[in-house]
């Protein structure tokens, strides 16, 4: 058969699959062992077991749970409000300065947590809330936490970034430093949408400072700065050349597990073994399916699909940023029904031939990538950030939230455009930090 119809009938039946319910892990399996059956016969399958484990055997794989468990210590402490408290202190001032703070809390919850929904549960709790009380429209309040918590899987240390540079075999600390740039650039497009947005809704109550001390803005920091100083120390470690991602990932997470039991007194036996036990649950769950995708990636290699769609695409007299085009329409609805890490692993195979071949550089495809996937953590029919809200905040209508997530998710692709353009946002500081690649 035609490798290239056989590409086609491979995708068909792993939508099919997926869509029956199955989880994404065990659906990649099936597909793969169907199809190895089918075309390399019975004996196929005694590989599978070591394919999957020899893709586990991997040193680098250990930041996965290790980011994990520093997210969970920080999610599972009043860390979030906090951080919430000290920036809306602080940025009272600002026209908006209320909406504005919830954003930067989520940038930097993002960057201590790398879960786009720890992210909105977190700051959601406070900032909506808070943001209704002082006259906001639902839409904007609720709209702008959904934005923000997807800059969980952009800004370092993202479990994302690491998931794609185990699956292309990429640097993680170029990844990690592709992020800085349109990570900040996305906050301050939120930014300034939802300002023009608070303005534009005609209420200058809402944009009224209100009056803090300076007491008042001091008090709230002892608690906030020692966890920045876990970030700031974790990327020191990390491209100061001291430590490697996996082992400044275990310093990281074991002293947010510290600062979790010191400051907020998480001395609970119950509370530790909760914070141990999501840590497990996320991780098994990733590394499952990085397994699976190793062996969904060996039988697409094997069956000669991957090479021959990277051949076909070559032979094709075509734009580059066409094909660019269709591959983010694709990355676009995948998105739109599986988690961030499923299309990376299942795609990264398909793909990195196919952008390498049309001269684009991987890192920067990296982050392309991922503001896709953010697009879709707050579009339906999944959207999982719009469902954390709406449990935050059951009275706001789920249309509503959607409503007032649209104007992000434009934000989003205004991103990917200069980005398009100008793609020294993504690969400037990694190589300068680093050094030019390869």
């Amino acid at each position: 058969m035609d490798p290239l119809l056989l590409g086609l009938l491979v995708a068909v039946a792993t939508i099919v699959v997926l869509f029956s319910g199955v989880s994404v892990a065990i659906g990649l399996l099936i597909v793969s062992g169907l199809f190895l059956v089918i075309f390399d016969g019975m004996r196929s399958l005694e590989l599978m077991p070591e394919i999957m484990f020899g893709k586990l055997d991997n040193f680098a794989l250990l930041a996965i749970p290790m980011f994990i468990l520093m997210g969970a210590s920080i999610a599972s402490t009043r860390a979030g409000a906090d951080l919430y408290e000290a920036l809306e202190r602080w940025l009272t001032r600002v026209p908006g300065g209320l909406v504005v703070s919830n954003l930067g809390a989520c940038a930097l919850f993002s960057a201590m947590s790398g879960s786009s929904p720890a992210t909105c549960a977190a700051i959601g709790k406070m900032g909506i809330p808070e943001m209704r009380k002082r006259g906001y429209p639902d839409g904007i309040a609720a709209g702008s936490i959904a934005a923000g918590g997807t800059l969980g899987i952009l800004i370092p240390p993202s479990v994302t970034m690491i998931v794609y540079g185990i699956a292309t075999e990429t640097s993680i600390g170029r990844l990690f430093l592709a992020g800085v740039f349109p990570g900040l650039l996305l906050v301050g497009l939120f930014m300034a949408w939802s300002l023009y947005a608070t303005w534009r809704s005609g209420d200058a109550a809402v944009l009224a400072p209100t009056t803090y001390t300076l007491r008042q803005r001091l008090e709230v920091l002892p608690r906030v700065l020692p966890f920045i100083a876990i970030i700031l120390g974790v990327l020191y470690a990390m491209y100061g050349g001291i430590a490697t991602p996996s082992e400044t990932a275990a310093i990281g997470a074991l002293l947010c597990l510290i600062i979790a039991m010191v400051i907020y007194k998480l001395w609970s036996p119950v509370k530790l073994w909760d914070v141990l036990r999501d840590t497990t649950r996320e991780s098994v769950m990733i590394l499952f399916i990085i397994g699976a995708a190793g062996v969904f990636s060996y039988m697409l290699s094997s069956l000669f699909i991957t090479q021959s769609i990277a051949q076909w695409i070559g032979t094709l007299e075509v734009n580059r940023w066409i094909l660019m085009g269709a591959v983010n329409l694709f990355l676009l609805v995948a998105g739109f029904f599986l988690p961030p890490v499923a299309v990376i692993l299942m795609a990264a195979p398909i793909l990195l031939p196919i952008i390498t071949t049309a001269g684009f550089d991987p890192i920067w495809f990296a982050v392309i990538l991922t503001i896709n996937m953010e697009i879709g953590l707050i579009s339906p029919p999944v959207g999982l950030n719009l469902y954390v809200i709406n449990g935050i905040a059951p009275d706001i209508k789920l249309k509503t939230i959607l409503t007032g997530s649209l104007p992000f998710v434009g934000c989003m692709v205004v991103a990917i455009l200069l980005l398009c353009v100008f793609p020294g946002i993504a690969t400037w500081l990694p190589d300068a930090v680093m050094g030019q690649a390869l």
